[in-house]
């Protein structure tokens, strides 16, 4: 019981930003996005339905996001729950921050397993936004790769292997500037986030798609195409590719992160 609530109340990273209300944006296939800032700097829901219109697909974006809250906290309060119940959403994206093996993970599979079943009455597929870890923690990416791996497989979702993307672009380019800060991406890194999504949800190579792209909020990534086409690849990698997954490789447990 001690172990249970010590996991129920884990704490998020702290992020940027203010919270965005739930409002659908934009028509097609409907997608709802929970989770916190590495969902709302930079509109990366807006850049997906950006990049979506520009291969020629629609679809219908919401989100509901709070700074500093993980997926379990959205679990046990807030609108999550009932804004998945309103219906009509083909995918559910579940994000929290860097989650390395150990009581973060506990609660991402955790809260993974708890909306897939909210998810499922509504008939909409969840899938698991993989978070890179901070700039200053490199030696976590493979925990968190491997979380993220799971929870999608707990819930038989899609996983949007972003973090992996993060570390095959860095592969090919280590000058790629992709955190805008410690623990946030920067625009070119919630681009190459986008990209990963487009590949995984039209099962389709992101490379050609433009270099500068502009949300219905009004955000706008312009990159160069050299850079674009390097994030382009790295995206290609890890998602049509199949490349860049952990493998199985996992990292250390951190019995105290102190956030996730």
């Amino acid at each position: 019981m001690k172990r249970l609530a010590f996991l129920l109340g884990i704490s998020a990273i702290a992020c940027l930003g203010s919270p965005s209300e739930p409002q659908l944006t934009g028509p097609g296939r409907r997608v709802l996005f929970i989770g916190n800032s590495h969902t709302y700097v930079n509109d990366v829901p807006g850049l997906l339905q950006a990049l979506a219109a520009a291969g020629g697909e629609s679809l219908a974006v919401a989100s509901t996001t709070a700074a500093n809250l993980a997926l379990i906290d959205h679990w046990n309060g807030g609108s999550a729950r009932a804004d998945i119940a309103r219906g009509g959403w083909e995918i559910v994206v579940l994000q929290q921050g860097w989650t390395p093996a150990g009581p973060c993970r506990d609660t991402l599979r955790l809260a993974a397993r708890s909306f897939a079943g909210d998810a499922a009455k509504v008939g909409a597929k969840i899938a698991m936004y993989q978070v890179w870890t901070q700039a200053s923690r490199p030696a976590q990416m493979p925990g968190t790769i491997r979380s993220y791996e799971l929870a999608a497989e707990d819930v038989s979702g899609l996983l949007f292997p972003a973090a992996a993307a993060f570390r095959a672009a860095l592969a090919r380019d280590p000058s790629l500037q992709l955190y805008g800060d410690d623990t946030h991406a920067s625009p070119a890194g919630s681009y190459l986030a986008a990209l990963v999504m487009y590949a995984t949800v039209f099962k389709r190579s992101p490379v050609g798609l433009p270099a500068s792209v502009q949300t219905l909020g009004g955000v706008r990534i312009t990159l160069p195409l050299t850079t674009a086409t390097v994030l382009q690849e790295a995206a290609a990698d890890v998602t049509i590719r199949g490349l860049g997954g952990s493998n199985g490789v996992d990292g250390p447990l951190i019995a105290n992160p102190g956030s996730c």
